[in-house]
């Protein structure tokens, strides 16, 4: 009895003021005008299988409507306000996930009253990565009296991952342009690689290096 006696009544000047702030916050929370704003955030993708990808090319933004005190909702944004979809279950092909107020996370003091879209569709395919060779861009004109010769990529391929069916119809990726103007001889260029699919991505860094060797058009080669 006395561990319990002196549990409860240690302190007991400061718990009673903090019953009493707290209890003075809830009614001033509670006394306070009510407000509704819409909020606009993204959809959050949780859970995701690994051997899996979007292959959607948009992917919708949510309005949500969140009621509560004005202090609390007027304060609200996407750093507070989630919209979670769990992609435990996803498989290839098209799904179609609700959108309903118990699949947003927001304040305590907030209350979704509406989520717009109710509802999406979006599109999933099996990851692929693949090696696709990078073909090399030059532009420009050689010097008075030379032609364009070797030109070389290194590396030579590179990786590539993404949905599928996209990954599949890709065979080359191709570097940003190489201005071979005035070259005599032969000049190394760094440059990057682009893949035009938005949702194909390269599993290496982008840079190669891309080697033009012109030649005198008099130039016979061997």
């Amino acid at each position: 009895m006395d561990f319990f006696r002196r549990g409860i009544f240690k302190n007991m000047g400061l718990k009673l003021l903090s019953l009493f702030i707290a209890v003075l916050l809830w009614l001033a929370i509670a006394r306070e005008p009510k407000a509704e704003v819409a909020i606009t955030v993204p959809i959050e993708f949780q859970n995701a299988p690994d051997n899996l990808e979007i292959s959607s090319e948009s992917i919708p933004q949510v309005m949500v409507r969140e009621r509560g005190p004005a202090g609390v909702v007027h304060d609200l944004g996407p750093a507070e306000v989630h919209a979670i979809i769990d992609l435990r279950a996803a498989s290839p092909g098209e799904h179609t996930y609700d959108l309903s107020p118990s699949k947003i996370r927001a304040p305590r003091d907030a209350e979704t009253v509406q989520v717009i879209p109710s509802q999406f569709r979006i599109s999933f395919d099996k990851r692929l990565t693949k090696q696709v060779r990078v073909q090399p861009r030059v532009i420009g004109s050689t010097a008075p009296g030379y032609r364009l010769g070797d030109v070389k990529v290194d590396p030579e391929f590179v990786t590539i991952a993404g949905p599928e069916k996209r990954v599949a119809n890709i065979d080359t990726v191709v570097t940003d342009p190489v201005d071979a103007s005035g070259v005599m001889g032969s000049a190394a260029f760094s440059t990057h690689v682009y893949v035009a699919d938005p949702l194909v991505r390269l599993s290496s860094p982008s840079a190669v290096r891309v080697t033009v060797t012109t030649e005198g058009r008099g130039h016979t080669g061997h």
